[in-house]
């Protein structure tokens, strides 16, 4: 694990390179191109804000207005899903790349997280100007996004280590994926909150590793807990989050050497 970490910093330059041409080739050809990424998540925000806050009003969760405490919850979710669903298809979308003897493969999941984190970070400006639109001013505690993130990152890059490398030799991966994602959101205390669901399926929702990440960029923002407020969950987190990667990294290398033939 520490080797492959090494590995990704010392390539930081290319991935950011082969990032910035991926972004590139999506848009090519659009009449705003690279801005679609930004408008994008925008006008989601602006729906999101419209639909709860001015159609439906929804009531406050506790002190918090509704639509506060859904975007903490929804901005983590888009960049997870996102790259979740993308790191899939990040070796099969980039054949003439997996076939060039000198490249190093792995680095191919790590460019569609660099790309997803381009829209993200722009997504966490977004919000902490929404934040201090309603009047929350800068807390120390939201310098623990970049905490979260560091775990949301790890996570995704897991994943997308296991989920790539079977999606060369088996093809119905990225339906699965997605299928994943489109359980997880509504498994995942988004849209709802706990107290919704009765205290026995507690400890099953919170087996779900994102449930983690979701309720740190709502305590980095508003709740303001330390990370250190629930240990148990904290441990837990890490020791699947490790638990995949590690598991990620023997897949990729155990079936790195087919990866040419077939493809």
């Amino acid at each position: 694990m520490r080797r492959s970490i090494t590995n990704l910093l010392n390539n930081a330059r290319l991935v950011m390179e082969l990032s910035k041409k991926e972004v590139k080739l999506k848009y090519y050809g659009s009449f705003l191109g690279m801005a679609w990424a930004f408008i994008h998540p925008v006008l989601i925000m602006f729906i999101l804000w419209f639909v709860f806050q001015v159609g439906f009003k929804s009531v406050p969760i506790g002190e918090v207005p509704f639509i506060l405490w859904l975007a903490a919850g929804i901005v983590p979710w888009f960049f997870i899903s996102d790259v979740m669903v993308s790191g899939v298809s990040s070796l099969t979308d980039n054949v003439y790349l997996v076939k060039k003897v000198v490249f190093k493969v792995e680095l191919l999941p790590v460019v569609r997280i660099v790309t997803g984190l381009k829209v993200h970070l722009f997504f966490i400006a977004l919000l902490l100007s929404i934040y201090a639109f309603y009047g929350y001013g800068f807390h120390l505690s939201n310098l623990q996004l970049l905490y979260y993130l560091v775990c949301s990152i790890l996570l995704t890059c897991a994943f997308s280590y296991i989920s790539s490398s079977l999606n060369v030799f088996f093809k119905d991966t990225v339906q699965i994926v997605s299928m994943m994602t489109q359980f997880g959101f509504w498994l995942t205390p988004i849209f709802w909150m706990m107290d919704m669901v009765p205290e026995k399926y507690h400890s099953l929702i919170k087996l779900n590793p994102v449930y983690y990440i979701v309720q740190g960029y709502r305590s980095a923002l508003f709740t303001h807990e330390p990370i250190l407020a629930h240990p148990n969950l904290m441990l837990y987190f890490w020791s699947c989050t490790i638990g995949l990667f590690l598991l990620g990294i023997y897949c990729f290398k155990k079936l790195k050497p087919h990866f040419a033939d077939v493809l």
